[in-house]
């Protein structure tokens, strides 16, 4: 198996991992919509401790994508494989903090199980704050790096013909739609997972992911793309 297929295959199983956030999309939403959000947290804590790390597992899948991704699209340019790396790691970084802030949050919360009720409505503010740097990590900065990132490397699959034309273009397209979807998040300051107009825009770039996970798991990079590549850098 030569370097470009074991590249594909990587990268394959990076785009699955990156779904690991699915599970703390679905278990921990459900928690912090609680209006008693710092007692359910730590009467929930093995579940929500599950969340982050399902949450920092998908920011080191999508940090790795890109760096797997740069040997194999320099070659077809440079510039903007640099980008991706730059934008996902970007990314990565603020979906840490959002996860940090996750972790404070539980923290905070059994610090008000101890506390007397003049002290627990002060972590009520501490709470509010944390799940506003949390919802502005995860939901509009890292959502803007991801969709700029993405837009960069889809383009260069679209121009190598690195992946099938159909399966780029439609990258591009469902990467656009998710863009708009997260500056509709950020300006209305809503909650993209609670809102159907907005998950109706993100859906498209959810399926064009699993398609592309698999097909580079199965079918790899074009051979002969590859090659027209590896010439124009000779």
């Amino acid at each position: 198996m030569d370097t470009n297929r074991k590249t594909a295959i990587i990268v394959g199983v990076l785009f699955i991992l990156g779904f690991a956030g699915v599970f703390s999309a679905v278990v921990v939403k459900p928690i912090l919509d609680d209006p008693n959000l710092l007692i359910k947290l730590t009467e929930n804590k093995n579940l929500v401790m599950m969340g982050a790390l399902s949450e920092l597992i998908m920011a080191f899948a999508c940090a790795n994508i890109a760096i797997w991704l740069y040997p194999v699209l320099k070659k077809h340019n440079k510039f903007l494989a640099l980008g991706a790396v730059g934008l996902r790691i970007i990314e990565n970084v603020f979906q840490i903090v959002a996860t940090l802030g996750l972790l404070l949050l539980l923290t905070l919360s059994q610090e008000v199980v101890k506390a007397d009720a003049l002290t627990a409505s002060t972590f009520q503010t501490a709470g509010a704050l944390l799940l506003a740097v949390r919802f502005w990590a995860s939901q509009v900065l890292a959502g803007i790096a991801f969709c700029l990132g993405a837009l960069m490397y889809y383009y260069v699959f679209y121009q190598s013909k690195l992946i099938p034309r159909w399966l780029s273009g439609w990258g591009l397209i469902a990467i656009t739609l998710h863009l708009v979807a997260v500056f509709i998040t950020m300006f209305c300051q809503i909650n993209p997972f609670s809102t159907p107009s907005i998950l109706l825009l993100s859906m498209p770039i959810f399926f064009q992911e699993l398609t592309l996970a698999a097909w580079l798991i199965v079918k790899g990079f074009n051979p002969s793309a590859v090659a027209s590549g590896s010439a124009k850098v000779e």
